[in-house]
């Protein structure tokens, strides 16, 4: 693993919260239809994902050899009425939980970077590759913020 790796992993937070800067509890709030999701629950569908990503690392680490957990992640953002919460809340549990897995990453040796598990597609994945993946999927998530707030200014919703 990289330290461009680890740094790109950190620095997601920060660009999420430029993401948000300036846009109204509204705007977060603007969704384009009923199954498509608002800003607020992008950012929900991170923080409980970064939980699965937390549980899925420190899986590998503990040598369970079970398979690492799924989530369905439509069902876990309406179930928890996502979008009643605020982007702030789930920014500020993303940020957290980066932190708190930033500081177990750097302890982890180069070998234990390399350890695996098994997913639930029955692929072996290294915690190497769950990091990389993790931001790669923060960066996904960050283009459909943008097309979330395209649509919204198009409907007039926001007004800059």
């Amino acid at each position: 693993m990289s330290s461009k790796d680890l740094t790109d992993y950190l620095n997601t937070a920060q660009q999420l919260a430029q993401a948000l800067d300036g846009l109204s509890g509204e705007q977060l709030k603007w969704k384009e239809g009923p199954a498509s999701w608002s800003i607020t629950e992008v950012l929900a569908h991170l923080a409980d994902h970064s939980i699965v990503v937390s549980f899925r690392i420190r899986d590998i680490l503990a040598d369970t050899q079970v398979q690492l957990p799924a989530f369905n992640q439509d069902a876990w953002v309406s179930g928890q009425h996502s979008n009643q919460g605020t982007a702030e809340e789930s920014l500020n549990v993303f940020r957290s939980l980066l932190h708190y897995n930033s500081l177990l990453l750097g302890r982890l040796g180069s070998g234990e970077w390399e350890k695996s598990g098994i997913n639930f597609k029955g692929e072996t994945v290294r915690i190497s590759d769950i990091v990389r993946s993790f931001t790669a999927h923060v960066q996904t998530h960050l283009a459909q913020i943008e097309r979330v707030k395209r649509g919204a200014e198009a409907a007039g919703s926001l007004q800059r």
